[in-house]
């Protein structure tokens, strides 16, 4: 009985640790995939932040994109190899994501009766609607701008800076959009400071309140940087 006893406990130990590092892969994974995703969101807000130079330079950058690596690449093959790096990176982050959540709900075996709203609560809620919430814009972002062009003006879908001042011009989209980008900046939040944890980057007080920082920091730049073009649209500055 001795043995069994013993057989079992180190049966559970081996099933316990394969579990943990597979955990610890999937987070290291969601990390990676998420840093591709930041490096990404960092250079399309510069390509946004070009409408303040107008139509011609907005237009040029996003010409330059599609003729970019030309002979050697095809036309717009620049940005096919980016769409399928991020759609491999977004499926990577989802499915981490989805497994993650399901091991820690099968954890809790035995329900609270009494639920704490803590922060910590809230944050990871916030990180799963979140994310869903910029899945489903993503598909209409996408819609809009790149594979449909829809034009909810009724104007043009052909020139990229005119798609962009007549969606912005409509009071409803901007909301959306910048929803969006207040759900984009808490997902950055906490999903930066997540992953420096999950790398080892926040080993003393020092290095986790930087880490806190930088996150936050981050965050408020690329959601605020993004807001900016919708913003300046509707209030009459950025103009055809």
């Amino acid at each position: 009985m001795l043995s069994v006893a013993i057989q079992n406990s180190g049966t559970t130990l081996v099933k316990g640790a394969r579990a943990t590092q597979s955990t610890i892969f999937l987070k290291i994974l969601m990390a990676a995939s998420g840093t591709i995703f930041i490096g990404f969101v960092l250079v399309h807000m510069y390509g946004n932040l070009r409408a303040f130079w107008g139509h011609d330079a907005y237009d040029a950058y996003a010409e330059g994109l599609r003729t970019f690596g030309t002979p050697d690449l095809p036309y717009g093959g620049l940005l096919w190899i980016i769409r399928a790096v991020l759609v491999i990176s977004l499926v990577v982050h989802v499915y981490c994501a989805a497994t993650l959540w399901r091991r820690a709900k099968r954890a809790r075996t035995i329900q609270y009766q009494v639920k704490k709203h803590t922060g910590a609560i809230f944050a990871s809620r916030l990180m799963r609607w979140g994310g869903v919430t910029l899945l489903v814009f993503i598909v209409w972002h996408l819609l809009e701008f790149t594979v449909g062009k829809i034009n909810v003006a009724g104007g043009a879908t052909n020139d990229p800076y005119n798609l962009v001042v007549d969606s912005f011009n409509t009071w409803w989209l901007t909301l959306i959009y910048l929803v969006a980008m207040a759900m984009l900046g808490a997902h950055l939040h906490h999903g930066i400071w997540s992953a420096t944890q999950t790398l080892g980057l926040t080993g003393s007080e020092r290095s986790r309140t930087l880490a806190k920082r930088s996150a936050f920091v981050l965050a408020v730049v690329i959601a605020g940087g993004f807001s900016l073009v919708p913003i300046f649209v509707l209030a009459g500055v950025i103009t055809k």
